[in-house]
């Protein structure tokens, strides 16, 4: 208790410090009365998700509404930087090497943040702007990110030794995160219920194996009764976390919580047995370990040949008319569809989900050391949190992109030419905010966010995602210096250490499995569960025991 009340202390202390210099070191003389007195210049980067049919993501109406903005209320010029998606990590490491990364970052990897946080140049500044100074001195200027994230969030990752803000944690306005689904058609066809335990969907994907003739016809050789990706953690939690004991705690979560599939908690690997088993039973799709190409998967789920699946809560109804589910109906019949299951009990008969907190849980927004404008762009940040700048940027133009029903409810219309949206309610420009955010009128929204889909549907795969949820209590021990460490090697092994578990023989999974497990703890997961016990110990004074 003395050691909890002298860090306490010490941080007030640490935080006074901070108020006293803050106004003195960012101070920028040619900002009066909220605006610039001369035009400043940002760079702000944006997911390219080269998607078909799609815009340029640098230069579309969505862009032009923000470079609009920013110009009128802070006298703000922004320009777009176009950063691959699907390779960000990597992406943003070479731009970071380069000097050459735009002045307003984000990235899910909040390692390679704090990595570039400890990279000192030549006259010993980090890589990354300490924010806190600036959070502090304009804090009366930042009333909307505060509105959005809450003042204590927006502070989430500050240090508790050192009180540096090394990023802002966006927030998930949606929690959910993944559901199962499987094909209804296939289900009525075969006089099957929809399952709600283990046990019963291994059947049902054992009836899809044994019926393909039935069910495929003369493409019964394509028949797939379960799908996955490499991304194995991902995409079959839901299965792999009902292994993990219904009473763990929190600390335990957190020792053992540093990656973000769960890998290190209790019972995992009875998840991947499981998975294992269905393999060598032709139960799952057996290419999957060879392709990295998203695009050929959905295009058997599309094409009919997928019976189940795992997936971000609202995977099949993405995309517009270009969907998994509106394809699906149009190549087979208006009765094949994939609809939301719950079914895989732990322990205790509670189907958990792990859901991540609303602020944590989603993209990291950082300013690399090459930002000379680091005001401006936290104002940019500052409006592009507005709840007004939201409701905009995921709704359009009424009449062309969406419409409001009697009680209020926002139905989105199918979105063409210009108004295509690049991303599901253009998370990529808010930010700040994943998930649809309309105040009162989100819930009955969401429903109606899917062109094509029964709003029932959509309803009940958000519920599904988000039934028995638990959110992992938030221990802010600071950096965890092994994790920087690491970087994305971790994250790479575990990938492959879980396909190769998958794919291997029975006989052999034990030990593909523990061996690889054994090379990703010594490679630097073994540092990272000590630095974790020891920081939980020092912060909270919980002592935890292996």
């Amino acid at each position: 208790m003395k050691r909890i009340l002298s860090l306490v202390l010490s941080l007030a202390l640490l935080a006074t410090l901070f108020t006293a210099v803050a106004f003195a070191d960012v101070a920028d003389d040619g900002f009066v009365d909220g605006k610039f007195t001369e035009t400043r210049h940002i760079s702000v980067e944006i997911f390219n998700r080269e998607n078909d049919g799609g815009s340029d993501p640098t230069n579309n109406v969505w862009t032009d509404y923000i470079k609009q903005q920013m110009l009128e209320r802070y006298n703000v010029e922004v320009e777009f930087v176009s950063v691959g998606r699907w390779t960000e990590t990597d992406d943003i490491n070479n731009l970071l090497a380069a000097g050459n990364a735009p002045d307003i970052c984000y990235t899910y990897a909040g390692n390679t943040i704090l990595s570039y946080a400890k990279m000192l140049d030549a006259n010993g500044n980090p890589g990354v702007i300490d924010l806190a100074p600036y959070l502090e001195a304009y804090k009366d200027q930042l009333g909307d990110v505060i509105a959005l994230l809450g003042e204590d969030n927006l502070y989430y990752d500050q240090d508790p030794e050192t009180g540096s803000v090394w990023m802002i944690e966006g927030r998930r306005a949606d929690v959910s995160r993944i559901t199962t689904f499987i094909r209804k058609d296939w289900l009525d066809k075969l006089e099957l219920a929809e399952p709600t335990t283990l046990e019963e969907f291994h059947a049902a994907l054992v009836a899809f194996r044994d019926n393909a003739e039935l069910l495929l016809g003369a493409d019964a050789d394509r028949m797939i009764p379960y799908t996955t990706s490499t991304d194995i953690g991902w995409r079959n939690d839901l299965m792999n976390i009902s292994f993990v004991p219904n009473e763990v705690d929190d600390p335990t979560l957190f020792v053992y919580g540093y990656d973000d599939r769960h890998l290190l908690y209790p019972g995992y690997k009875e998840g991947i047995r499981t998975l294992n088993a269905w393999y060598n039973e032709g139960l799952v799709w057996k290419d999957f370990g060879e392709q990295t190409d998203s695009a050929v998967e959905d295009d058997n789920m599309k094409a009919g040949f997928v019976g189940a699946f795992m997936h971000n809560w609202d995977y099949p109804f993405r995309n517009g008319d270009d969907c998994i589910n509106l394809n699906l109906q149009r190549n087979v019949g208006e009765d094949a569809m994939f609809v939301p299951i719950d079914c895989f009990p732990n322990d205790s008969g509670v189907t958990v989900k792990f859901l991540g907190a609303a602020v944590g849980s989603d993209r990291k927004i950082f300013f690399p050391s090459t930002n000379d404008e680091p005001l401006a762009s936290l104002l940019y940040v500052n409006f592009i949190s507005s709840a007004d700048t939201i409701y905009y940027l995921q709704t359009g133009l009424e009449g062309t992109n969406f419409e409001v029903l009697e009680d209020g409810a926002i139905k989105i219309l199918p979105a063409t030419g210009e108004w295509i949206k690049n991303s599901g309610n253009n998370i990529d420009y808010t930010m700040t905010c994943n998930g649809l955010y309309l105040g009162e009128a989100t819930l009955p929204s969401m429903a109606l966010s899917y062109p094509g889909i029964p709003a029932d549907i959509v309803a009940k795969a958000n519920e599904y995602g988000l039934n028995n949820g638990r959110f992992v209590t938030h221990y802010n021990v600071g950096t965890i210096e092994a994790e920087t460490k690491v970087g994305s090697s971790l994250t790479e092994l575990r990938d492959e250490m879980l396909t190769k578990a998958v794919t291997a023989s029975v006989e052999d999974f034990d030990n593909v499995y523990d061996t690889y497990l054994e090379q990703y703890l010594t490679s630097g997961g073994n540092d990272i569960i000590d630095e974790r016990i020891e920081k939980l110990e020092t912060v909270y004074g919980i002592a935890f025991e292996e």
